[in-house]
């Protein structure tokens, strides 16, 4: 099928968006580490060959993007920051949105990434980092035994303990990027759970078995409790019925 969609007359790629890519490749690079003070504006005026405004643009555009940060009173340039799982997650609702990717795919990657996660996790944890899983663990029971609004903030926070645990950083990443996702598209069915605790209460017993699971070390366990979570949560979003099927049988 032929798009009728009209183009407009390509035109040069603004000299901001040049000082965004050298600036952007930098960092990532590691040529200018996480944590220092980007050069001045006078100073990146000088180093660029352009105006104040351009610079300041350009600068607006890295803050939206995650890398730098600007703080009150601090002399000199911004903040680098390392970089976040915002950009990821803005990729995933843009490629849902326009049909680039559908919901059963990214549900198909978080049980895989869950899973892998969580065996992880239970090779690597730390004793540290057990106990900010035991900690969140009761602050949920608490929550869904009330039947609190603010449970999910809590499990958040058990499970990005457990992709911290996990050691490696781009599961970490991805982790937070497709909870956010998915959690999003879950608002509608959440404000059910406000008025009916028990799905809470499931999800602080499955996720109690998984911290236990992680806490003896048992990999393959921690790996079939995280995989079938994920599987039998986020199924009913999936319309097709092959699509689901394709999920379930993923977690086993």
């Amino acid at each position: 099928m032929t798009t009728t969609h009209r183009f407009e007359p390509a035109v040069p790629v603004h000299t901001y968006q040049r000082i965004v890519e050298q600036i952007e490749q930098a960092i990532l690079s590691g040529e200018i580490p996480v944590g220092s003070q980007l050069a001045s504006e006078r100073d990146l005026m000088v180093q660029f060959g352009v105006s104040r405004p351009t610079v300041r643009e350009s600068l607006r555009v890295l803050q939206s993007m995650g890398l730098l940060e600007s703080k009150p009173g601090t002399r000199g340039g911004p903040i680098v920051r390392a970089p976040s799982s915002s950009a990821l997650r803005r990729s995933f609702r843009a490629m849902i949105g326009t049909d680039a990717l559908g919901i059963a795919e990214l549900i198909e990657y978080r049980v895989v990434l869950e899973g892998t996660a969580s065996r992880l996790a239970a090779l690597r944890r730390s004793p540290e980092q057990l106990e900010r899983m035991r900690a969140a663990l009761e602050i949920m029971a608490a929550e869904a035994a009330s039947n609190a609004a603010t449970f999910s903030d809590s499990d958040l926070e058990f499970h990005e303990a457990v992709w911290e645990a996990s050691g490696n950083r781009v599961l970490q990443l991805s982790g937070q990027a497709v909870s956010g996702v998915l959690r999003q598209l879950m608002q509608r069915e959440s404000a059910g759970e406000h008025r009916d605790n028990r799905v809470k209460l499931d999800s602080v017993r499955i996720d109690r078995g998984l911290f236990e699971a992680i806490s003896r070390g048992d990999a393959a366990e921690a790996s079939r409790i995280a995989r079938n979570a994920v599987a039998e949560r986020f199924a009913p979003l999936v319309d097709d019925e092959d699509a689901r099927r394709a999920i379930l049988l993923l977690a086993e």
